[in-house]
């Protein structure tokens, strides 16, 4: 079986909802990795059988390096960290981000150029390129990708 992996330090509280309620509707191991606690409101419903957090050192990208390191091609990660994106793209492991794009071979090379010219600019001052707010239009494609992306992966681990 295959599980979700969570980039948990930055995904919105709503998304973490959705994957819950996912995991639990589905009977899928899910697993937050993060460098702090996360919160999860009591009236989420959680499986703790399938529910995993991790806690890493807080350390520069630990939570990232212990998601490459143990998420497999069969799994699905969560994240909107798009470096971490492109080490898991290299790895053929399906990853996508809480806004609902979906990141690819064909796609992340140019989204990682983007993010990183904007990083460039931020460090001289310049602001780059701004993060639309995460309202329901947004909520709405990241329930829809997640799904699909599910429904994939549940197809091809029952082949």
């Amino acid at each position: 079986m295959f599980k979700i992996w969570v980039d948990a330090d930055s995904c919105p509280g709503e998304a973490r909802k959705i994957i819950l309620k996912a995991s639990t509707r589905l009977n899928l191991p899910i697993i937050f990795v993060a460098n702090r606690d996360i919160p999860i409101k009591s009236k989420e419903k959680i499986n703790t059988d399938l529910f995993t957090m991790i806690k890493t050192p807080s350390l520069p990208d630990a939570a990232d390096n212990y998601i490459v390191e143990n998420a497999t091609e069969k799994d699905l990660v969560i994240t909107r960290d798009i470096p971490l994106a492109n080490r898991l793209v290299e790895k053929n492991i399906s990853v996508i981000n809480d806004r609902g794009t979906k990141f690819t071979q064909n796609n992340i090379k140019e989204l990682l150029s983007i993010r990183n010219f904007n990083h460039e600019l931020a460090q001289i001052g310049i602001t780059g390129e701004k993060v639309k707010n995460y309202g329901q239009k947004e909520i709405a494609k990241f329930s829809n990708c997640l799904d699909k992306e599910l429904q994939i992966k549940i197809k091809n681990n029952n082949n």
